[in-house]
C-alpha cells in the first residue's frame, strides 16, 4: 500500500472567488496557480499554492459558505508559515488591510494565531516552534 504524502488541497466555497483569491495571495501569502472560468456544467474555480504540494480549491458558489469553528473552538484547519517573525508579519498585514486577526498564542510546539477570511472563515495560520532536546530524568 503506498505511503501518503499530505493533503492535496482543500475546498472552499465563496460568493466573491475574486475577493477570496486576493485575501489568501496579497495578505497570506498564497499564490495563484491558476483560475478555471465557469461553464454550462461546471462553477468558477480557482487555486492557489500555498506551499509544498498543498493547495487551496476556491469555487464560486450562489450559497453562503460555513463558517463554523471546530469542536474544540478554533478554526478546522490551518495554515503555517515559517517563523514567529513571519506569522507577526502576516498578523500586521492582515490588520493593516482592516480585516480581523487574533492574538498570537503560544502553544507547547507551536505559535498560532486565527484570522476570518473575507467570507469570516476562521483560518489559523502557525509556525512551529523550535524543538529542543528534552532534559534526561534524573534517575538516583
Amino acid at each position: 500500500m503506498p505511503d501518503l504524502l499530505g493533503i492535496n488541497h482543500l475546498t472552499l466555497s465563496t460568493g466573491d472567488l475574486d475577493r477570496l483569491v486576493r485575501y489568501y495571495t496579497e495578505l497570506l501569502g498564497a499564490a495563484l496557480a491558476f483560475e478555471r472560468a465557469a461553464t454550462a456544467a461546471d462553477p468558477r474555480i480557482a487555486v492557489v499554492d500555498v506551499g509544498g504540494d498543498d493547495h487551496l480549491m476556491i469555487v464560486e458558489t450562489a450559497t453562503v459558505p460555513a463558517t463554523d469553528v471546530d469542536p474544540l473552538g478554533r478554526a478546522g484547519w490551518g495554515l503555517r508559515v515559517g517563523s514567529y517573525a513571519q506569522l507577526g508579519e502576516v498578523r500586521e498585514r492582515v490588520l493593516d488591510a482592516g480585516w480581523p486577526a487574533g492574538p498570537i498564542e503560544t502553544l507547547p510546539t507551536q505559535w498560532t494565531m486565527t484570522v476570518h477570511d473575507p467570507d469570516g472563515r476562521p483560518v489559523d495560520v502557525r509556525a512551529h516552534r523550535p524543538r529542543t532536546a528534552s532534559p534526561l530524568p534524573v534517575t538516583g
